[in-house]
This record gives C-alpha cells, sequence and structure tokens, in this order.
C-alpha cells in the first residue's frame, strides 16, 4: 500500500473514502491488538497535531471522518492561535472534516507498550472541497498544474539530524549523546565514519527497522559533518505528495525511535551556533508522458529544460527563501564554509552553490535543491521548488553561468539573510500569490510574523553578559 495517494476534490462521496475503509478493516484484523490509534494533520510548521482516539473508535473514524478546528492549520510553533491568519475567532472557531490519507495507516513501533497505529489526515470543508490552508493542498495544486502538461516531479527528500544527550548540559543547552557502547561522548565532526555509525548501531537499527514497519523508504545513512550528527536518505518517489509525507513522517518517526534509547533528537536547522546546521536537500527530475526524463540532454550538462527549471528555481528563489528558512534559527545556518548556501547560484556537482546537479548517469540527471533546512515544512519546500520549476520551464528562463569553484567567494546575489527581509520578499511576491495563493500567503505570514514578534521580545542570556554590568 502506497502512502499519501493524492486525494481527488469529489468530497467525502469519492471512492477514496470506501477504499480507506476497507484499507483499515484490513488492517485492524491483521493487528487486533492495536489499542489506541493515533490521528494527525501537518500544520503551518510541519507539526503533526491532531488526537488519540481508542481502537474502539476507529471503525467510526474511518466511516464518517473527524471534526478538527479549522484553526489548527494557522497556529505559531507554540501553539497558540494566530487570530491575524484570519481563520480562528473571526469564523467562530469552526470545524473542518478530516479524512485519513490512504495507505498512511501504520503501527507505531516505538509505542509498542501500548500497541498504537497512526493514520495521516488532510482536510475538507463541509461541501467536499480540500480546504485551502492545509499544507498538503498547496503542494496538491501544483501537481495538478504538471499533471495538466503531462509532466510528472520525481522527488526525495534528505534529511540531517543531530543525536542528542537524553539531559542537557549544566547550561541547560543540548548536548552531544554518549556512545552507548563506551560512554564517550561525541565531541568532533566524524564525516562518513562507519565506526560513529557502528557506536550509535542500536538507535539506528532501530530506525531502519521502523521505517520497514511504516512504509517509509529509507535509503542510507550515514554520519555527518557535526557531533552526533547524521543524515537518513530517502528514496525517489514519482508521487511528490508521498515523497513529502516520507519527510514528514521520517521526523515524527526518528524522535519516537530515539526517545526509547533515552536520547533526543535535534531537527533545527542549526543545533550548535559554531558547528554546520542540518538541511533538507531536496532532489527531483521531471517525467514526461512516456516516462522520460526531461532533463537528460544529449551530454551530462542536461537538456534545455534542465537549464530552465534551473532558471526558475533561482529566480524565485529569495522569494521562496521564507519557506525554506522559516525560523528565526534558520538563518544561522547560512554561513559561509558552512556546506550551507548562501548564494542564488547553482552549479554542477558544487556543495557550495543553492542549487547542485550531482554527476550521475545520464538518465538520473536531476536537480538538488540545497536551501531548505531540516525546520522547514516539506510540503510547502517541494511546492515552491516545483513551482519555481514549472514557472522556469514555462518562461523559458535561462540561468546565469554556473558556477565551478565555490560561490561563497563570488558576487552572485545574496540569499536574504535575515527573517525580516526573507518575509517582506514573500508577502511582496507575485509568484507567492499565484502559486500559493493570497489566503495562504496570509496564514503563512501571520503565522511566521506571531513567531517573529515573541521572539523578539525575549532578552537573551548573551545581552545580559554584554551589557547588564557596565552599560
Amino acid at each position: 500500500m502506497k502512502a499519501g495517494v493524492i486525494m481527488p476534490k469529489s468530497g467525502p462521496k469519492s471512492a477514496s473514502r470506501p477504499a480507506v475503509k476497507s484499507e483499515s478493516g484490513a488492517f485492524f484484523k491483521e493487528n487486533p491488538d492495536i489499542e489506541m490509534l493515533d490521528v494527525f494533520l501537518i500544520d503551518v510548521n510541519g507539526i503533526p497535531r491532531g488526537k488519540k482516539l481508542p481502537a474502539a473508535h476507529a471503525a467510526e473514524f474511518f466511516k464518517t471522518g473527524l471534526r478538527i478546528p479549522r484553526s489548527s492549520f494557522a497556529v505559531d510553533i507554540w501553539g497558540r492561535d494566530v487570530l491575524s491568519a484570519g481563520i480562528a475567532t473571526q469564523g467562530g472557531d469552526n470545524d473542518g472534516i478530516c479524512h485519513a490519507v490512504p495507505g498512511s495507516l501504520c503501527r507505531v513501533p516505538w509505542l509498542e507498550d501500548a500497541p498504537t497505529a497512526q493514520v495521516m489526515l488532510s482536510m475538507t470543508e463541509a461541501d467536499g472541497s480540500d480546504f485551502f490552508a492545509d499544507p498538503r493542498q498547496i503542494l496538491k495544486d501544483i501537481l495538478v498544474l504538471y499533471k495538466k502538461k503531462g509532466l510528472t516531479p520525481v522527488m526525495a527528500a534528505e534529511l540531517e539530524f543531530h543525536l542528542l544527550d537524553g539531559k542537557p548540559d549544566a547550561q541547560g543547552r543540548p548536548q552531544p549523546p554518549r556512545s552507548p557502547r563506551t560512554g564517550r561522548r561525541s565531541v568532533t565532526a566524524q564525516m562518513f565514519s562507519l565506526s560513529e555509525l557502528d557506536e550509535f548501531g542500536a538507535v539506528m537499527n532501530d530506525i531502519a527497522r521502523a521505517c520497514k514497519v511504516q512504509g517509509i523508504p529509507a535509503d542510507t545513512a550515514v554520519s555527518e559533518n557535526g557531533p552526533g550528527q547524521y543524515e537518513i536518505n530517502l528514496r525517489h518517489s514519482p508521487d511528490a505528495l508521498q515523497a513529502a509525507d516520507h519527510a514528514v513522517l521520517m521526523k515524527r518517526l526518528v524522535r519516537g525511535v530515539v526517545r526509547n534509547h533515552g536520547m533526543d533528537v535535534a531537527f533545527m536547522a542549526k543545533t550548535y551556533g559554531d558547528k554546520d546546521g542540518n538541511g533538507m536537500h531536496l532532489h527531483f527530475s521531471v517525467l514526461d508522458k512516456k516516462g522520460e526524463n526531461i532533463f537528460v540532454g544529449r551530454t551530462r550538462k542536461g537538456s534545455p529544460a534542465l537549464r530552465h527549471a534551473i532558471g526558475g528555481v533561482l529566480a524565485t528563489m529569495p522569494d521562496s527563501t521564507a519557506v525554506f528558512a522559516p525560523n528565526l534559527n534558520s538563518y544561522r545556518r547560512f554561513t559561509p564554509g558552512s556546506h550551507a548556501p548562501t548564494r542564488v547560484s547553482w552549479g554542477y556537482d558544487n556543495r557550495t552553490a543553492a542549487v547542485r546537479v550531482p554527476e550521475s548517469l545520464r538518465d538520473a540527471t536531476r536537480i538538488e535543491h540545497r536551501v531548505s533546512g531540516a525546520d522547514t515544512n516539506p510540503y510547502l519546500a517541494m511546492a515552491a521548488i516545483l513551482a519555481g520549476a514549472l514557472y522556469g520551464m514555462e518562461k523559458k528562463i535561462e540561468p546565469p553561468a554556473p558556477s565551478g569553484g565555490s560561490v561563497y567567494e563570488t558576487d552572485a546575489e545574496r540569499l536574504p539573510f535575515t527573517w525580516e527581509r526573507a518575509l517582506e520578499a514573500f508577502e511582496n511576491s507575485r509568484f507567492i500569490q499565484k502559486y500559493f495563493g493570497r489566503e495562504y500567503a496570509k496564514v503563512y505570514l501571520a503565522c511566521k510574523r506571531q513567531e517573529r514578534d515573541r521572539m523578539l521580545q525575549q532578552v537573551t542570556s548573551i545581552e545580559y553578559d554584554a551589557y547588564l554590568r557596565d552599560i
């Protein structure tokens, strides 16, 4: 069964409803020990929000759906209502109707003490139309535009994260974990270290087993460029919505598994100020009606479609940065020499660029978008990237010359380097309003600005250290 199948817009009576009901019946027949069912949607920040249902109520839920406040999609990172988004009290804080995403029902292997299953939700209005503020809907709408042109994006995510000790340090800050085998704390980067993977083999193996149970196509795992930092690559999917589902579910899975091992995990863009941050690199190609990759050219340089897609992605990158870097912490990641991009740029097999065309077999020609942090909402990031590529292919936008050396040292346009500049570019963007819709752009901006305002009200410890005594 495939997770994340695109749901039609014909409403609750569509063919997908009986299919989900049948699927759930078979699942609970095969898993009679399940006691609880976690049902959740994904909010503006990519955070699962939902309810726990007794398994005895599951049949009714799969038949009729579940009502959840529409305002659940317009809360800030702390879960507070964002009134300026216009969804909560202005409309009486009414409910939307949530139905299960076909194929997403599975066991939760890290909650076996009280056997639990989980299922993702998508929200509809009372008339069966998709709810505009559901981030899955934003990506679905972009995929419809591709489908109308006979095109199919193929997409995959690479997720970086830091394993953390279950207890903070003496100052209350996160710290790398101790090896379960040796008791040694990771303090240095161990890029591609097999020994590092072996020392944390128990947790990594449990992550792999959980992925198998939940149908998440995890591929390789590597030790990355920071203490306790790892990357898990997901295999490519010809359903970009499914690829985004996989990325969201992977984050939930990793967090659940590592906590069973007495550790924690950080998907923050910048966990440690003086170390490399966590990215979510997104790879994609595009297939035509015959299933052939339109980015393939006569040489490894690729086709005109590849160039135009890159041109569109670069042209819309500043306007989309507020999606790729959605938090205050996100902008700490954009530092020269940190394996994170700082400029609107591209290159062949160039990891200092924002967009990289990896060295590969010609049939596997693809684009790697390296701007997003691991803290981004995968649905929105993929939507912005695919919209930019489509815009570039439609307008036949030619990119600048590819960068062959360090992009950090060039005069290429800088990415918006503060949260406020990125939000201003997003707000004033005709591209965003066209592809995300004016209504959703308003919701996103309202949520992010509420978060920004609260952040700016906080006086940090370094300010007290610098200014309190002598100024």
